[in-house]
């Protein structure tokens, strides 16, 4: 699986990354801190201050075919 962090690649196993997405989920405690798709994935620091913006920007993703990992209130 490749993962993007900042402006770089990496190359790690499923189980290598699921230990990587535990440690993004802490660092943001609401807004979204990755998505995924086919055997790609990006971890992102998108912090929002409201719900609708956090839904805004889901569905912005979804709509491009990523899977979307978020944190909510």
């Amino acid at each position: 699986m490749q993962v993007k962090v900042m402006s770089r690649i990496y190359r790690m196993s499923k189980t290598e990354y699921q230990g990587l997405l535990q440690v993004a989920s802490e660092q943001v405690p609401f807004g979204i801190y990755a998505v995924e798709k086919q055997g790609y994935a990006e971890l992102r620091c998108d912090r929002c201050n409201s719900v609708t913006r956090l839904k805004e920007l889901t569905r912005q993703f979804k709509s491009q075919g990523f899977k979307v990992y978020a944190n909510g209130r």
